[in-house]
């Protein structure tokens, strides 16, 4: 196994390229750089020039949209995740796949090193370093933010003018907050939304229309689903990573999923988090919807309990544990009743379901009718009420 090369989360901005040249510089290692591609447009065209001006050996770049909508997001969705009641997890749920590609290209490379440019009071370094492990058990992760006397994007800046290297950008171009995107969502953090007495500036929202500039008119929208998962949008059949690009297109033209929150962080200090999620906060009502038709009372509650602790391992990086992956058998033998339609109406916000039908619907019109008889009689109800009493005296 060599000891010569790093494969580097590379996003090709200030950080990655600071430590692109402190890993040859400080370390004395080789730099594969890797960028994945996760839906967020926003990756430099000339990112391969600038990694190899930096003196990376070697670039790699993945498109892993459609696997990162399959094998992640959707799966994530099947409990209807939410951590802390309002966090969709856009940022956890991207890392396990980033940490996998990682350290499947160290081992192509034949390198058991790998490094990221999380910082040290972020979630991100759990998550990337638990997922490495987790599947490479002999895997070194190298974090520079936990190494260096540097502190600041500052000290960053003067390491640049100090050692000679192009500056990947000024200091001017930079937001005065940190965001990250991917197919799921924008989230922004740090710098001037740590005041939690001011606003987010109203400019900072990417995507996501306000609700005065959202647009006028109501649209309704109808979304199917098979086997727990969405797979058509007004009966065109789409690929999973073309639902959710679709589904984000309308919650921002609508003004739907914006969020602004105060997160438990993984080591238990507090965060503000600002987030855009249209498609995702689009998906959760649809999907609550059809489960209300499809899922007995039982299957719902046994969801629900073990929706916070699936969304606490994801959080925490623990994508790739035993727990998560029992859970999300549970999860997914339930979700299998999932099948159906749903109609929705988008507006200024919010999301309305119209309508509902399914193949696998618990609904009986005649049963819950009030006008015809049917269903429990009046001896049943009389016995059932009994039954608790006695249920509750215990």
């Amino acid at each position: 196994m060599s000891a010569k090369k790093v494969v580097l989360a590379y996003s090709g901005g200030l950080d990655t390229s600071v430590i692109l040249k402190w890993l040859q510089e400080e370390k004395n290692l080789e730099v594969i750089t890797y960028t994945a591609d996760m839906g967020q447009g926003d990756i430099p065209e000339d990112l391969e020039e600038r990694a190899k001006g930096f003196g990376a050996i070697k670039v790699i770049v993945d498109d892993l949209s459609d696997e990162f909508v399959s094998n992640y997001v959707f799966p994530m969705f099947r409990c209807n995740t939410l951590y802390e009641g309002e966090y969709l997890l856009g940022t956890a749920i991207a890392r396990p796949l980033i940490a996998k590609r990682l350290v499947e290209i160290a081992n192509q490379e034949d390198t058991n090193f790998i490094a990221h440019g999380a910082t040290g009071k972020g979630n991100d370094q759990i998550r990337f370093e638990m997922g490495a492990h987790a599947l490479n058990s002999e895997i070194q992760v190298i974090a520079p933010w936990r190494e260096w006397d540097m502190s600041s994007r500052t000290d960053l800046m003067n390491y640049c003018k100090e050692n000679q290297i192009p500056m990947p950008a000024s200091k001017a171009e930079e937001p005065p907050f940190s965001m990250d995107e991917n197919l799921l969502h924008i989230s922004y953090e740090g710098g001037v939304l740590e005041d939690l007495s001011t606003p987010p500036p109203e400019d900072m929202w990417l995507k996501v229309k306000s609700i005065e500039k959202a647009n006028s008119e109501p649209e309704t929208i109808n979304i199917k689903f098979q086997n727990g998962d969405p797979v058509a949008i007004n009966d065109n059949a789409l690929t999973d990573a073309e639902i959710l690009k679709n589904l984000n297109d309308l919650g921002c033209a609508h003004g739907i999923g914006r969020i602004d929150i105060v997160e438990s962080r993984a080591t238990g200090m507090k965060s503000r988090g600002c987030y855009e999620t249209p498609g995702g906060t689009i998906l959760l009502k649809a999907r609550r919807a059809m489960e209300s038709l499809c899922l007995t009372r039982d299957n719902i509650i046994e969801k629900d309990s073990l929706m916070p602790t699936y969304a606490k391992l994801i959080y925490d990086g623990l994508w790739w544990s035993n727990k998560r992956i029992d859970l999300q058998n549970k999860i997914d033998s339930i979700s299998e009743k999932v099948s159906g339609s749903v109609s929705l109406k988008l507006y200024k916000g919010n999301v309305i379901s119209l309508g509902k039908e399914s193949q696998n619907s618990l609904y009986d019109e005649n049963k819950a009718s009030f006008e015809a008889k049917g269903g429990f009689s009046n001896e049943d109800m009389a016995e059932h009420i009994k039954t608790n009493i006695l249920k509750f005296d215990k």
